[in-house]
């Protein structure tokens, strides 16, 4: 599915009150999704299950924004970040995510969990944006994609290095 959605400039909105939520097994298959996210991504609760959750990746995201997703997530911490998402029609959507690894009763993680509401436009016009263009820009501008991630996710800890003294101090003064 995925591979044939051509990305557009229709951007897809939901409302500051809806929470768009979501749970994976630990490769990121989901393995719930609620209304809202069905409604905003434009894929029914049924096709969203045990898809890989990046069926609405966007390619405007940065893999090396991922990457720290998935580092942070991996070693059993929450993060909080600006995702840009692609619905079934090729639409985008901006979110705040809040990811969270999920434990079973003996505290064995077995998966992740995510809520996403709708971001302070203002931050992501002004900052996010124009950030993930320029990680971007990095990742393309290497000789492989291996390079690129490493290119880009070095340039985003030094942004991060430059304003704050971590990435969450950094995404919660934006």
């Amino acid at each position: 599915m995925k591979n044939r959605i051509q990305p557009t400039s229709e951007e897809v909105t939901f409302q500051p009150d809806e929470i768009i939520v979501s749970k994976t097994d630990l490769k990121g298959k989901i393995t719930y999704a609620n209304q809202v996210f069905a409604k905003v991504s434009g894929f029914s609760r049924a096709e969203l299950m045990n898809q890989p959750h990046s069926i609405i990746r966007h390619p405007d995201m940065p893999r090396c924004v991922f990457k720290l997703l998935w580092d942070q997530i991996q070693e059993g911490h929450e993060i909080f970040a600006f995702v840009k998402n692609m619905a079934r029609s090729g639409a985008y959507y901006w979110v705040f995510a809040h990811v969270t690894p999920s434990y079973d009763a003996a505290g064995n993680m077995v998966g992740y969990h995510s809520n996403r509401r709708v971001p302070d436009r203002r931050v992501v016009r002004e900052v996010i944006d124009p950030l993930y263009k320029d990680l971007l820009r990095i990742e393309a501008s290497e000789k492989s994609a291996k390079d690129g991630l490493v290119a880009s996710y070095a340039a985003l800890n030094d942004i991060v290095k430059s304003k704050a003294a971590s990435y969450d101090e950094l995404i919660f003064a934006l």
